[in-house]
Formats: C-alpha cells, structure tokens, sequence
C-alpha cells in the first residue's frame, strides 16, 4: 500500500473512532412509566392508571423539567368550569440527587364534564443540583385543586424513573458534597446533553489530530527512505 493510500485510510479510521465516542455516551435517558394512583377526593377514594412521561431540557444555566400525563386521573361528580381546575405535582429525586423538585401548570383550558377523568395539562418546574453525578426522577404525588376543595393522589406502584440525566453542581461541586432535599425553583444544573456533546467532540478531535500526525510521521519517513 502506497503511503498516499496508508494517509488516508488511517485519517478516515481516526474520524470514525471520533465519531463513536460521540455515539456512545448518552447524558440523558428517558422512558414512559405507568404510574397507579391512588386518589383521596373529597367524596371518597379512586383509583386511575396513567402513563407519564418526564422531559430534561437544558435552558440556560440548567434544566427545565415537563410531566407529562397520557390519560386522564380521578373524577368529579360535577361540571368543573374553564379554570376552576388548579394541578401541581412533585417528582422524586435519586442516585446523585435527593428530596423532591414541584411542578406546575395551567388550570384547564375547558369545561371538565362531571364523572369525567381529569386530563392534567404538563406541568413544568426547574432543579439546580448539588452534587455532580447521575440523577433520576420519578413520577411523585399529584394534586388537584378544584372548587375549594383538595384531592391528593399517591402512586402505590413504585413506577420506577421516568428520566435519567448526567448532572454537574453548578461551581463543580463534587460527587461528595451534599445535595439540598426539596427543590422547587431557581436556576438549573451547569452540564447536560449539549455540554457532554461538546466533551466528547474534543475528543474525538483529538484522535482525529492523533491520526493525522501518525499519517504525517509515516509520510516523512518514507521521503527519508527514498532519499
């Protein structure tokens, strides 16, 4: 093989291993969960089954966090007018995280007809953590407020994370320092899937420059060869 052919076979081999390493490491892992609720309302107890998703989205100095729900939970034995449906909602921390971050949304854009599920609109809140490392959230309590009264719903399944996120302490704290319990605002964490993106890219530019000098070195070595 020509050092011509050798150059460049090892410059494409150089830019394939770069192009790896940024496939491999994913910083952000999500999945539907299916949660079982179980609801305390104001007329007694019910129980629903939801799917709900949660979404990571770095925003500024941090994360935006959205749950989301695919049906509808409890019921009321009346009408609920536009806006007279009030939900909140808490997701569980763990791994690198501890305590639990609120979240929030709209009241109900329409009338909620009686005996009806309730449809929770997405509801968002913000987590800054405190320690560097793998943090999981998980479907948490649900709450409803509607018409002066209060309806509290639990999941008793144990869902298990619904999102997984490589996280930094802003100020790079350490894997050992502490993290704060509940956390319900404020800004987000410092490292997510564009930062670990921009990590690994310098890495595989620097096995791409480490093949392209190899190829050089074998260039001129074969100038000297022949000379």
């Amino acid at each position: 093989m020509s050092y011509r052919n050798r150059t460049a076979a090892l410059a494409s081999a150089a830019a394939l291993a770069g192009s790896a390493v940024l496939l491999a490491a994913p910083a952000a892992e999500a999945k539907v969960v299916d949660v079982n609720y179980q609801c305390r309302t104001p007329i007694g107890n019910k129980s629903a089954v939801s799917p709900i998703d949660i979404k990571g989205v770095k925003s500024g100095s941090g994360y935006r966090l959205t749950m989301s729900w695919q049906k509808g939970v409890s019921s009321s034995p009346v009408e609920l007018g536009k806006g007279a449906m009030s939900p909140s909602a808490t997701i569980v921390l763990g791994g690198a995280g501890t305590g639990t971050v609120s979240v929030s949304g709209p009241a109900n854009q329409a009338a909620i007809p009686a005996n009806t599920p309730i449809k929770i609109n997405d509801l968002t809140g913000t987590y800054t953590p405190k320690k560097t490392g793998t943090v999981t959230f998980t479907p948490g309590i649900l709450t409803i407020k509607a018409l002066g009264t209060t309806t509290t719903c639990t999941p008793s399944n144990s869902p298990g994370p619904a999102l997984s996120l490589d996280v930094t302490a802003a100020g790079g704290g350490s894997s050992g320092s502490s993290q704060g319990g509940t956390d319900s605002g404020g800004s987000l964490p410092q490292t997510g899937p564009d930062d670990s993106a921009v990590a690994l890219g310098t890495l595989g530019g620097t096995v791409l420059l480490a093949g392209a000098g190899g190829a050089l070195w074998l260039s001129r070595r074969n100038q000297t060869v022949r000379r």
